[in-house]
């Protein structure tokens, strides 16, 4: 199986309905191949639902877009047991979670209850109702997008919650040629949902199965935990990175490097993933807000003062 030839092809793909999103397209496929799940974070109408839509076309995976809104409840998400009150049986009605690729669209605009909801099914893969745990399907991706905070209706997610993405992703404006293609693809373009697949679920799993074994020095390793380490010890970070997010970077690591080609881990791969791996899962003190910095400000500063690994 030729794995960069897939993986261009889907970027070529989604390329037709999706304009100058190549970064965001790399760093999604990055969280496809090692298992993980993404969280889209950027203001209205930048198009966060269209590059979801026009992914799930080009994957070939079934989809669910899951509207969170504050009326949306954890059964909507999970399901739950129907009871025949004439009969007496009962029967499980699926939950929208059943799916292989869902798009949890603006998930901060619902309760943390139903936010929640979503923390076994992102880190199991499987879900419980009544007692009765049942799994998703294989490979399972979570897609949320997500709103500022400073929008008016929309709740922060909580700390456990973000943990289970494995990378968030800002898409920003596009450039002024980008907005006038974008223009043109409104008037007539190809609609996401019309893309064709150019893979299939076994053949993903088969690309989770090699990114697992690509290789990664004890250098790198090393490397992925002084940054974490180092985010711990900050003066400006209240709420530094756990070994999970060190796992998660790892990780990432060898799926970037997998993404470009190779089956061994640099530690540009590392330098790369490290802002959208640990910048949501830091809190920062007061104190950076009154110097006007943000988390990725302190995880790029930090990496940039470690020495980087040579002669591997």
């Amino acid at each position: 199986m030729e794995i960069e030839k897939t993986l261009q092809s889907i970027r070529e793909v989604v390329a037709r309905a999706v304009v100058g999103k190549g970064e965001a397209v790399d760093l999604i496929l990055t969280a496809l191949l090692c298992g993980g799940h993404v969280l889209i974070e950027d203001v209205p109408g930048v198009g966060k639902t269209t590059l979801v839509r026009a992914l799930a076309a080009a994957l070939g995976l079934s989809f669910r877009r899951i509207q969170f809104t504050p009326d949306l409840t954890p059964s909507d998400v999970t399901g739950f047991t129907l009871v025949d009150l004439r009969t007496g049986e009962t029967r499980r009605v699926e939950g929208a979670v059943m799916r292989q690729l869902i798009l949890a669209d603006e998930i901060n605009r619902t309760g943390p209850k139903t936010q929640s909801a979503l923390l076994e099914v992102m880190q199991e893969g499987q879900v419980t109702v009544d007692g009765e745990t049942v799994p998703v399907p294989r490979p399972f991706l979570v897609l949320a997008t997500q709103n500022p905070l400073g929008l008016a209706g929309t709740y922060p997610l909580p700390e456990a919650q973000l943990d289970r993405f494995l990378l968030c992703v800002h898409m920003g404006y596009p450039a002024p040629g980008e907005e006038v293609r974008i223009l043109d693809l409104a008037r007539g373009g190809t609609r996401p949902e019309d893309l064709p697949a150019v893979t299939s679920a076994a053949e993903i799993l088969e690309m989770q199965r090699r990114c697992r074994e690509v290789k990664t020095a004890e250098a790198v390793k090393q490397y992925v935990v002084r940054i974490a380490e180092e985010t711990r010890r900050d003066r400006n970070v209240s709420l530094g990175a756990s070994p999970r997010a060190s796992l998660m970077l790892l990780t990432a690591s060898m799926a970037w490097a997998l993404l470009h080609g190779r089956d061994y881990v640099l530690p540009d791969d590392v330098q790369r993933l490290a802002v959208p791996v640990l910048a949501h899962r830091i809190r920062l003190k007061a104190q950076a807000g009154y110097q006007q910095r943000s988390a990725e400000d302190v995880v790029r500063a930090i990496v940039g003062s470690l020495r980087v690994p040579t002669g591997l």
